[in-house]
Formats: C-alpha cells, sequence, structure tokens
C-alpha cells in the first residue's frame, strides 16, 4: 500500500510567507503577498481535484500495468492473424500524431491526439518495413515486460540496426506502438535516456533506497527514467521551480537557494523530456504546490513552457500524463528586459529561425487565450531582441538568486 505523503513543516526552514524582501520596484505587502498565493493554491487544488476528461474526437490513452499491456498485444496479434486466415491482407491502423490529427482542448487547457489513422500493411511495399519495425518493437516490449525490464530507445535502436537504419525510425516505431495499444510509453518499459535533474526539499523512495533531495552534496539528483518505481514520501516545500538551463540550477544548487526559500528545483537541461515531465506531473499533483517555469528570454523558451503545460505535438497522446496546466511563466519575460536594466550588450538580435518560431507560438491557440503572455511575445517581436537567463548576472553572480527571484515570486509578476 502506498505510505501517506507528509508536508513536513521543519523548523529549520525560513517560511516564504514570512520573508521580507525588498522589491527593487516597490515594497512588497506581504498580506497581499500571501493573498495572491492563497488564490493560486486554491486554484491548483480545484484543478487537481478534477479527473481527466476524455472529449470526444480524442483517443483515450491509459497508464496501464504490465498485465493489460501484455493483454492488449495479444489482442492485436489476434487480429493480424485473423486477417490472415481470412485471406485478407494484414494491418494496423496507427493513430495519426500529425498537425491536423492535433486537438487543443481549450476546456482542460491541454493538446490531444485525435482518432485520425494511418493504415500500415504488412504486405505493400510502400508500408512494409514500417509495419516490420512495429512489429519487432512490439516483440521487445513483450519480451521486456515478461522480464519485468526496462530498455532505452537508444537500445531498442541497436537491437536491429539494419532494420531501423536510423534511430528516428525507431523512435517513431516505438511512438506508433503506444498509440496502437493507447497506453503511455513509460507503461511499455521502453524509456528515455536520464537528462534531468532535480534538488531541494523533497523526499523519495526509490525502490529500497530513500533519497534526500536536499542532500546531494555539490551535486543534484538525477531524474531517473522509471519514474513508475519511485515514490514520494515527504516535503516541506512550498513551491516548485523549473529552469530550463542547467547554469541557472547551478546558481540555485551553489546558493542552496531552497535553504531560505523552501522549495524543489528542477531542470531537463533544455526543452522537457519524458522522464522530467512525469517527475514534474507526479510531484505536482501529489504535493499540490504553486510551479513556476523559468526560461531564456526568446521564442524557444516560450516554447519549453508551452511544452511543459500543455504537452508537444509529438506526444499529444500522452499529455493527461506529461503536462502540467497549473503552472506558471515566471521569467525571463520581455518587459523584464527594461524593467530589470538588462543592457544591450547583454540582449541579442532575434535571428529569421527565432522570428519564425515566435510566429508560430503567436498563432497557437492557447496563446491567443492568455492575453499576458500573448502582449509579452508581441512585445518581443516589437523589439526583435531576446536574452538568456545568464544576462541577469550581468548584475552580479548572485543577482538570479538573491533579487530577480525573490522579487518576481513576491510581487506575484508572473503569467
Amino acid at each position: 500500500m502506498a505510505e501517506k505523503i507528509t508536508k513536513k513543516k521543519s523548523s529549520k526552514k525560513q517560511d516564504l510567507s514570512k520573508t521580507k524582501l525588498k522589491s527593487i520596484r516597490k515594497n512588497i505587502d506581504i498580506k497581499e503577498f500571501n493573498k495572491v498565493r492563497e488564490l493560486f493554491e486554491s486554484r491548483l487544488a480545484d484543478t487537481n481535484n478534477k479527473e481527466f476528461i476524455i472529449q470526444k474526437n480524442t483517443v483515450q490513452i491509459d497508464n496501464l500495468d504490465t498485465e493489460d499491456v501484455l493483454k492488449r498485444i495479444d489482442i492485436v496479434i489476434e487480429n493480424i492473424i485473423n486477417q490472415i486466415l481470412n485471406n485478407k491482407s494484414p494491418s494496423f491502423d496507427i493513430p495519426l500524431r500529425t498537425a491536423k490529427n492535433i486537438i487543443y482542448d481549450d476546456i482542460q487547457d491541454i493538446l490531444l491526439l485525435g482518432e485520425l489513422t494511418s493504415k500500415k500493411t504488412l504486405l505493400t511495399r510502400t508500408s512494409a518495413l514500417d509495419a516490420t519495425r512495429l512489429m519487432k518493437v512490439l516483440q521487445i516490449v513483450y519480451e521486456l515486460l515478461k522480464k519485468k525490464k526496462h530498455m532505452t530507445k537508444r537500445e531498442v535502436f541497436y537491437g536491429d540496426v539494419n532494420l531501423f537504419e536510423d534511430q528516428k525510425f525507431s523512435d517513431s516505431s516505438i511512438e506508433n506502438v503506444s498509440t496502437l495499444l493507447k497506453t503511455t510509453r513509460n507503461s511499455t518499459g521502453i524509456v528515455a535516456k536520464a537528462r534531468g535533474s532535480a534538488v531541494g526539499r523533497l523526499k523519495l523512495r526509490d525502490g529500497s533506497e530513500i533519497i534526500q533531495l536536499d542532500a546531494q552534496g555539490s551535486g543534484a539528483w538525477q531524474i531517473t527514467p522509471m519514474i513508475d518505481r519511485v515514490d514520494v514520501i515527504e516535503s516541506d516545500a512550498e513551491f516548485i521551480l523549473v529552469v530550463e538551463k542547467d547554469a541557472a540550477m547551478m546558481r540555485i544548487i551553489e546558493e542552496k537557494w531552497w535553504t531560505k526559500y523552501p522549495c524543489i528545483a528542477l531542470t531537463a537541461e533544455g526543452v522537457g523530456n519524458v522522464a522530467t515531465r512525469m517527475f514534474l506531473k507526479k510531484i505536482n499533483k501529489e504535493l499540490r504546490l504553486p510551479t513556476f517555469c523559468l526560461v531564456d528570454c526568446d521564442p524557444y523558451g516560450h516554447y519549453i513552457y508551452s511544452v511543459y503545460i500543455r504537452g508537444s505535438k509529438r506526444l499529444s497522446y500522452e499529455s493527461p500524463f506529461l503536462a502540467t496546466p497549473e503552472m506558471h511563466l515566471l521569467g525571463v519575460l520581455t518587459k523584464d528586459l527594461d524593467e530589470y536594466k538588462i543592457d544591450q550588450q547583454s540582449r541579442i538580435p532575434m535571428t529569421k529561425n527565432d522570428i519564425k518560431r515566435l510566429d508560430d507560438m503567436l498563432k497557437e491557440e492557447f496563446v491567443k487565450k492568455n492575453k499576458r503572455w500573448k502582449e509579452d511575445l508581441e512585445l518581443m517581436k516589437k523589439i526583435k531582441m531576446k536574452a538568456e537567463i545568464q544576462a541577469l548576472s550581468s548584475h552580479g553572480i548572485e543577482y538570479l538568486t538573491d533579487v530577480y527571484l525573490p522579487n518576481k515570486l513576491y510581487s506575484g509578476d508572473w503569467i
């Protein structure tokens, strides 16, 4: 039976709600800040209490246990055998993962996979190779689940290099298998390479091992891709902070920032990979903490934030298990460049690719729906300049942790 998660209250910590900081813009009344935080927490709790609702014309994906996945594989294989016995051309119907089959659910504020399918036939020249690759991945998944083991995507590719030819084809086959079985990739036993880390006020159990995220020395706990084996034990954090850059994470670790501002900090060192997003979703849901994101002030940073909150189009079928819609964009906002006096030498002219991605972001329905986000992106387009989180260090090495982050949190200046 799962252990009860506790929000431990430590006498050693400095309570965020009792710490007064002088804003570089104005003195923030702590009572006013508490009102903002309480409103945010009530909305978060309300959201977490709601069950995900399957919308019409979308594919229902389930997070299954081993036996249920094996049963679904058996059904798929039996269907192929029956097609052959009935003199039909054996084929699979795979849900399409293209842009035209991605549905934005504006009620639940996430991206979902529609019901359009693509037929993969075993005996035709055009799709026989794709179907064979899919069958190979099905075989691997079946063996993994029978042995209760995990395998990385890279290992799958090297399992038959001549068949897959390139990892992009094995990766695509892995995703096709997940959608064919209507389950999460994590349920298949195939995981992505670990590329995220976390620190702060959180105690975990990974198998028989107890992990204290605030006792990692000069480093951080490497987020395991096998999130299904990790249990949250307790936490006295008051918020979660997701950062884009490893350099910003290093500053948080070196300052041991969570000892002054009780939080859990994590990074995927760029765009959120599956393991990091799954871990964030897990702690956000179980601990019900306000969650914020710190990214570069550029179109790609805003895109990274969108992947965390709404899911990616490529993995839209897993959005209910990966997306954290309650997370807010703390910075670096475009308006912050002037407000925090980031000098021109620390700003970078946008490229054509930047502007294209920015235009694509502005066309998204979830951006149009968010007035402040839309306005900040429009300002970015107007000034045609961008900046990295590290631009804040032009004011001093501790400016990010001593001034910028506390000020943003206390003023409630987030999207």
